[in-house]
This record gives structure tokens, C-alpha cells and sequence, in this order.
């Protein structure tokens, strides 16, 4: 027996009855050769670790653009915090935790540059539109690898693409919404978990707000600083999951009411805030200037970096490369297109 085949038969034995084991995955749109030592989930887990694409979130926009700070949030930070809420209700529950973990590294991947403020040029640009979500599973499937993607098992895939709320339903409109497995339930409602907790700190940290302007009845519900509400927020889920048996992850309806009025509050008070609108209004036109260059000289896309498809076009193509930017790489080029450039003796 190997490594792997001994963590599957432990996974067997000591995991929820509703957990994706290993052993029983879809698989994967390739068919390889398994690791001798990890389970598919395992293997999923590490190749999005070590991807490029995840190591470009670290200069990504979470809320404010490119923080000179070294304490607020990038779409990496954001990652890992929605990947340490994940795994502790899965583990509590009982549920895959490198399947939790896979979902929840892999699920912002194809974020663009300047944070959503970026995803709304892209999709006003391409005739089918764009998301994000699409993006992430288009990055594993498609762009990684020098266009091999990372084969990913089924399950992954599928917590990625349906990991979105917006500002919908926290469990969606139906079971068509939600994940397939309850580790991906799970992601889904980390990743508000996280943000709308960890967005407030930092406005709060930048002076954007005051703890104290947030509604009492939120407060009253949810606690009062960062710590304070991912404890309320992570207990509540466990506690609400457990009592229907693990059929579905969900909050109680107190708390998970006052998530959805805190997640609204947000919008309104702080990423649509004059102050954090302004810049992002900026950068909306640096990723147009950049769109439109691209289109109109597609022979450069390679030179900067790009990848053509004639199989998508070249506008898809050219969407792939700036969604792929992180924010400095698209101020930075943005800059030697379109502004003069210091001149240098020979």
C-alpha cells in the first residue's frame, strides 16, 4: 500500500460521511498517474501554490489600490485568510480539508488587476463579458502551465466556479448556485467571512471610517473588532452546519443577515467612498488605454508578455493578458506606452 493509498483509507475511516474523500473524485479532465504520496486533492493544492498566478495576488488589489502601508490586505492576504477560515470549519465538521484548502487558494486566480473596478472595464469591453470566477477557472484550465493549465480534479474546478456570490444571496438562488461538495459550501461562505471583516479593518486602519460608524445592530450581532467577528461569524457556521446534520453549510439567520446588511453597508461606505472611487476611476482608464493598444497592435502582446490564441481572438487573448496584470505591472506599462520616457545617452 502507498502513502497516498494509507491517507485515503484514513480519510475513509475518520471523515464525515457527506465529505468528498479523495478516493472518490470525479477526476480530472486528463488522466495521469496518481502521486504515490498525496491524494488528488493534495496534488491540486500544490500546483496552485506554486503557480504563477498565485504569486502575482500578492500585488493585487483587495480594496485600496496598491497600499503603501504594510498592513493592509492584498487579494494574496485575502486568499490565505478566506484558506485559515475554510480549514478550521472543515476540519471542525469533519469535511476534506486539502480539498477545502485547494478551493479556497485557487478561488481569486483569475481576479484582475485594480480589484473589481478592473473586472467591470473587462466586462463592459468583451462582447461576452467577463468575471472573475470564469477567469479562475479559465487560469487552471487554460493559461497556466505555458497553456497546459494544472488539470485540476473535477471537484476543485467546481468550487472555483461557483465560489461567487456578488451582492446575491449568501446560498444563492438554488442548489445550482452552490458548490457540488460541502468543502466548496464552505469556501463559498469563507471567502465573506473573511472580506467583509478584514475590508472594515482596513478601512478602519486608513482612516476611512470609525469602528464606531458601523450600525450598532451589526455591531451588537457580529462583535466589534476584526477578531471579534470572524469568532462570531466561523462558530455560527459550524454550530448552524452541525445542526442540520452537515446536509448544507449556512449561517444562522441572525448572523447571517447581519453579514449580508454589513457586506451592503460596505459598498456604500467604502468601496464606492469618494476618496478609494477616485483611483479606482483612474486605473479604470489605464486598463481601457491598455485594452484598446493591445487590440490595435496585437503583434506587440507577445513582446510585453502576452499569449495569442487563434483558437479565442485576439480580444480574448489580450483579456487574458491584462487580467493576468498585477496593479504596479499595469501602471508600469501603462507609463512606458503612453508617457514620455526619460532619455538615456547612448
Amino acid at each position: 500500500m502507498t502513502i497516498r493509498e494509507s491517507i485515503e483509507e484514513r480519510e475513509q475511516s475518520l471523515l464525515s460521511p457527506r465529505a468528498a474523500c479523495s478516493r472518490s473524485s470525479r477526476g480530472r479532465p486528463r488522466s495521469e498517474e496518481p502521486c504515490p504520496v498525496r491524494t488528488c486533492y493534495q496534488v491540486d493544492r500544490d500546483r496552485i501554490l506554486h503557480s504563477k498566478s498565485f504569486r502575482r495576488l500578492k500585488h493585487k488589489t483587495q480594496v485600496f489600490l496598491s497600499p503603501e502601508g504594510d498592513h493592509y490586505r492584498t487579494r494574496l492576504t485575502h486568499t490565505l485568510e478566506v484558506s485559515q477560515i475554510a480549514r478550521t470549519v472543515a476540519r471542525a465538521l469533519q469535511l476534506n480539508e486539502d480539498l477545502t484548502e485547494a478551493v479556497a487558494l485557487g478561488h481569486d486566480l483569475g481576479h484582475t488587476p485594480f480589484g473589481h473596478a478592473g473586472e467591470r472595464v473587462l466586462d463592459e469591453l468583451l462582447q461576452d463579458g467577463f468575471h472573475h470566477v470564469r477567469q479562475s477557472l479559465r487560469v487552471v484550465d487554460l493559461l497556466e502551465n505555458d497553456g497546459a493549465g494544472l488539470n485540476l480534479t473535477w471537484e476543485v474546478r467546481d468550487g472555483i466556479l461557483h465560489h461567487s456570490k456578488g451582492r446575491g444571496a449568501l446560498l444563492g438562488k438554488g442548489e445550482c448556485d452552490l458548490p457540488a461538495t460541502l468543502e466548496g459550501q464552505v469556501v463559498r461562505l469563507a471567502d465573506i467571512v473573511a472580506y467583509v471583516s478584514h475590508d472594515l479593518d482596513d478601512a478602519i486602519r486608513a482612516g476611512l471610517i470609525s469602528g464606531e460608524a458601523v450600525p450598532a445592530p451589526l455591531r451588537e450581532v457580529l462583535g466589534s473588532w476584526h477578531g471579534e467577528r470572524i469568532n462570531t461569524m466561523v462558530v455560527d457556521m459550524i454550530a448552524t452546519s452541525l445542526a442540520t446534520g452537515t446536509a448544507s453549510i449556512r449561517l444562522s439567520e441572525p448572523v447571517s443577515q447581519a453579514v449580508t446588511e454589513l457586506r451592503d453597508w460596505l459598498f456604500r461606505h467604502v468601496y464606492q467612498a469618494e476618496s478609494v472611487a477616485a483611483d479606482f476611476h483612474k486605473a479604470s482608464h489605464v486598463l481601457r488605454a491598455l485594452f484598446d493598444y493591445f487590440l490595435a497592435h496585437p503583434g506587440e502582446l507577445t513582446a510585453c508578455g502576452g499569449r495569442p490564441s487563434e483558437q479565442d481572438g485576439v480580444e480574448v487573448a489580450v483579456a487574458d493578458f491584462l487580467a493576468g496584470m498585477t496593479d504596479r505591472y499595469a501602471m508600469n506599462l501603462y507609463q512606458r506606452l503612453f508617457l514620455p520616457q526619460p532619455w538615456k545617452a547612448l
